[in-house]
């Protein structure tokens, strides 16, 4: 058509349309898998119509068929259901439309479902999204709650009451999403990311009631899944009772049996936590009154000491025993200096007793030269020479006679 066409001579839309209808035609029949995002059945009429979305993309086609097709599985399929449908494409010409003329219409078993999500979850896990290492934990008391939920659902109302009626100050930003059906994944995912960037919101409560499997699966999505792992804010999975488990209890960074555990385990309860601090402020008074106590009787007992208790009397004591030593220093004293006066005087009488005076007074003299030599030898003495008489009453002068005189 690009070599056949030109601004001066274009196709004409209908041209088109059927050139596009030829291309479809040439696709031959496929086997197409979906799930049910909207189901018509007109009373009466011989065709019925579906909208099959892809599950995990924002993808659908509108699928037709004969009531003869659909009746083999209509007691079995309803919106939201997983089917396979055997269809050829067929391209509606005249309003340049697209869509599968099914001709079989096959419901997924719920082991197939199964299959298929433990298929997911071995290679989510084998990527590390269910690692405990990844969990974050959650604020004690969070400044506001982000709540994904059904609009008017009891698991709302269940999370709502109970967080209130435990901390009447809790506050809510309350996201109201589809929890059943084809498009409850993607809105799901995306309140999640929204409340991922809100400021205040400090953790992510997703809650919905039981259910079967069937109605569970939004909450295995790869996307979701993938969303909750990114998310920056911890999130809690409050998905159906205690035997559900979809795979956003494993990917949560908590998860909660029923969405009134949700709630209790989020906020905590303003009665039990007075009463925490009652019985902390009692424990605290007491080990204060207990530790003044220790320290008043160990301050008793320091005062009661001798030293503390009398202090005067130790400085008696003490200056008793200066007296004493005084008195003793005084004593040892006396005995040394009278001991050295007796010696002293002993030394004396020999000093006296030895002394040249001494030896004069019993009539003994000294002669002495002019120069004071002491005269010891006569023959040192000439005659005539004049020497000098010390006696033990003064001197006086005398003159050597020559030998003979």
């Amino acid at each position: 058509m690009a070599n056949t066409s030109s601004p001066e001579a274009p196709v004409p839309v209908g041209k088109v349309s059927a050139l596009i209808g030829g291309w479809i035609d040439r696709l031959g029949e496929v086997w197409v898998e979906g799930q049910i995002a909207q189901l018509n059945r007109r009373p009466g009429a011989g065709m019925v119509f579906l909208t099959l979305r892809d599950p995990e993309r924002d993808v659908s086609l509108t699928v037709t068929c004969f009531r003869s097709v659909f009746d083999q599985v209509a007691e079995a399929v309803q919106e939201g259901s997983r089917i396979i449908v055997h269809a050829k494409p067929e391209w509606y010409t005249a309003r340049g439309t697209l869509s599968l003329r099914a001709t079989e219409i096959r419901l997924i078993g719920l082991g197939e479902l199964l299959a298929r999500l433990e298929q997911l979850k071995r290679r989510l896990f084998e990527e590390g999204l269910f690692e405990p290492a990844r969990k974050r934990p959650l604020p004690f008391l969070p400044h506001r709650i982000g709540l994904v939920t059904g609009r008017g659902s009891a698991a709302e109302r269940d999370v709502l009451e109970n967080a209130r009626r435990r901390w009447p100050a809790v506050r809510f930003e309350v996201r109201n999403v589809l929890v059943q059906g084809p498009q409850a994944a993607g809105q799901v995912a995306a309140a999640v990311r929204e409340l991922d960037g809100h400021p205040e919101v400090d953790v992510i409560v997703v809650a919905r009631g039981g259910g079967s499997v069937e109605d569970l699966l939004p909450f295995s999505d790869e996307e979701l899944i993938r969303t909750v792992a990114a998310a920056t804010t911890p999130v809690v999975s409050a998905i159906g009772h205690e035997p559900d488990q979809p795979l956003l209890d494993f990917v949560a960074d908590l998860r909660a049996s029923t969405p009134t555990d949700a709630a209790k385990r989020v906020v905590p309860d303003v009665g039990e936590e007075l009463a925490r601090v009652h019985q902390l402020r009692d424990r605290a008074r007491r080990a204060v009154g207990h530790r003044v106590e220790r320290e008043l009787a160990g301050l008793a007992a320091l005062r009661s000491r001798p030293a503390l208790a009398a202090p005067q009397q130790a400085l008696a004591t003490r200056g008793e025993e200066l007296e004493a030593l005084l008195g003793r220093a005084r004593r040892v004293l006396g005995h040394r200096l009278d001991h050295a006066q007796t010696d002293l005087g002993h030394a004396l009488a020999r000093v006296v007793a030895l002394s040249p005076l001494a030896t004069l007074e019993r009539g003994y003299a000294v002669l002495q030269k002019a120069d004071g030599e002491v005269v010891t030898d006569p023959a040192r003495v000439a005659a005539g020479e004049t020497l000098r008489a010390r006696v033990a009453g003064g001197g006086f002068d005398v003159t050597a006679a020559p030998d003979g005189d």
